[in-house]
C-alpha cells in the first residue's frame, strides 16, 4: 500500500503537469523546465536535509506522515496559483517534502521484510502499477491540461499521511556526523573513484540523465500538442514494459553481461528521441508508440541494472555510500543540469504561435544519448565476468 500511494501521487501530476503548465497556465518552455528543475534541486539537497532530520529525531513512519501532510498542503496551495514565481516556489517546497519519502519508504520496507532481494522487487512493482493507473485515470478523465491531477495528488498525499501513522514502528537509526564536503564527495567516494569501472559507469550514467530529463518534462506536452489522443494513457505502455522487464531481469543477467545490458539501456535512452523525431516528421504515431514503449528497456537496463552492478563490485562497507552517491548524481546534480538544458532547448525552438519545432528539439537528446552509450561501451571494462 505504501508503494502504491507513493507512486500514484507522483504519477497523477508529474508527467502530465507540463501540459497543464504550457496549455493552461501559458508558461514558456524555460519556465516549465525551471519547475521540473525543482525535483533535481530537491534530490541534491534532501540527502543533507534528511541527515539533519533523520539523525534521527522521528521514527520513519512519523516522519513520512509529517512530510506527506506538508507536501499535500503545499500542492493544494500550488493548484490555486497561476502566477509563475509563486507556483514555482510552492512546487519547490512540495518536492523538498516529497522526494525524501522515497528513501524513507524504501528504508521502512527493508527494515520489515525478511529477505530484501526476494521480497522488495515484489513490493516495488506495485509502485509501477500505481503509476500506470494514475496515467490511465488522468487520460480517460481528459484532464491532462487541467489542474485536477494536482488536486488528486494533493488529496492522496494527505491520505498517505494518515495511512503512515498505521505502519509498524520503525525507530530512528543513528548516522555518522559529517560535514558538507564529506557528505557529497568524502574520502569513501574518492576511494570508489579509484576503480575504473565505477568511474566510467557513474560518469556515463550521469551524462545519460541529460536526455532522460527531456522525457519526463516534455513528452506529454509534445504528444498533446501534435494531437495524440489519450496521451497519458498511451504513455503508460512504457511502465507496462518496465514491469515485464523488472520481473525478467534475473534471466537477462544470466544470458548477457552487465556491460551489454547497461549499454542497451543507455542506447535506447538516446535512440527513442530519434523515433520521436521520425514519427513527428512523417506523422507516424506508431513510431511514437515504440519510442514510448521502450521506456522500460531504457530505465531497467540502464538505471536499475547500474545500481545492481554497483552493489556487486563495491566493498560491503561502501555499498550504502555508493548507492547514495549514485542517487545524488542521477536524481540530483545531473538531472538538474539535464532539466535546465531541456527547458532551454524547448524555449529556443518555440514558434511565434506557441507551438514547437519538435523535430529539432528531439535531435539533441537523440545524438547525445547515442554518443554517450558508445563512449560507455568503448571505455567500460567490467570488474566481474557476469
Amino acid at each position: 500500500m505504501l508503494q502504491i500511494l507513493q507512486f500514484f501521487i507522483w504519477g497523477s501530476w508529474f508527467v502530465t503537469g507540463g501540459t497543464y503548465m504550457i496549455e493552461t497556465l501559458q508558461f514558456s518552455g524555460r519556465e516549465v523546465g525551471l519547475v521540473y528543475l525543482n525535483f533535481s534541486i530537491a534530490a541534491t539537497v534532501t540527502p543533507l536535509f534528511m541527515g539533519m532530520l533523520a539523525d534521527r529525531l522521528f521514527s520513519a513512519e512519523k516522519l513520512l506522515a509529517t512530510l506527506h501532510l506538508l507536501g499535500g498542503g503545499l500542492l493544494f496551495w500550488a493548484s490555486t496559483v497561476t502566477e509563475f514565481t509563486v507556483f514555482n516556489i510552492l512546487i519547490l517546497l512540495h518536492v523538498l517534502c516529497y522526494l525524501p519519502t522515497f528513501a524513507l519508504s524504501n528504508s521502512l520496507c527493508f527494515h520489515h521484510v525478511e529477505d530484501s532481494k526476494r521480497d522488495f522487487p515484489k513490493i516495488r512493482v506495485w509502485g509501477t502499477v500505481a503509476w500506470i493507473c494514475a496515467g490511465l485515470m488522468v487520460s480517460f478523465m481528459n484532464i491532462e491540461n487541467q489542474v485536477t491531477p494536482f488536486v488528486i495528488a494533493a488529496s492522496c498525499s494527505v491520505f498517505q499521511a494518515a495511512y503512515c501513522l498505521t505502519l509498524p514502528s520503525t525507530p530512528p537509526s543513528p548516522r555518522p556526523k559529517t560535514n558538507l564536503v564529506d557528505s557529497i564527495i568524502g574520502p569513501e567516494i574518492r576511494e570508489l573513484f579509484k576503480e575504473r569501472s565505477f568511474s566510467i559507469l557513474v560518469i556515463c550514467i550521469g551524462l545519460i540523465c541529460i536526455p532522460l530529463s527531456y522525457y519526463y518534462s516534455f513528452v506529454n506536452p509534445f504528444l498533446n500538442e501534435i494531437g495524440v489522443e489519450n496521451a497519458a494513457a498511451k504513455m503508460t505502455v512504457g511502465q507496462v514494459v518496465e514491469i515485464m522487464l523488472l520481473l525478467a531481469l534475473p534471466w537477462f543477467f544470466k544470458v548477457w553481461r552487465f556491460k551489454t545490458i547497461i549499454f542497451l539501456g543507455m542506447f535506447v535512452w538516446g535512440a527513442r528521441y530519434g523515433l520521436f523525431a521520425l514519427g513527428y516528421h512523417f506523422d507516424m504515431e506508431w513510431l511514437l508508440m515504440i519510442g514510448i514503449a521502450v521506456h522500460g528497456i531504457a530505465y531497467i537496463f540502464s538505471m536499475l541494472s547500474a545500481q545492481i552492478y554497483l552493489d556487486t563490485i563495491v566493498p560491503t562497507h561502501l555499498k550504502s555510500t555508493a548507492q547514495g552517491f549514485f542517487s545524488l548524481l542521477t536524481m540530483g546534480l545531473m538531472a538538474l543540469i539535464g532539466t535546465a538544458i531541456a527547458g532551454e532547448t524547448v524555449n529556443a525552438h518555440t514558434n511565434s504561435d506557441g507551438t514547437h519545432n519538435w523535430e529539432l528539439i528531439w535531435m539533441l537528446p537523440f545524438v547525445f544519448g547515442v554518443l554517450v552509450s558508445f563512449i560507455f561501451f568503448y571505455f567500460f571494462r567490467s570488474k566481474i565476468k557476469a
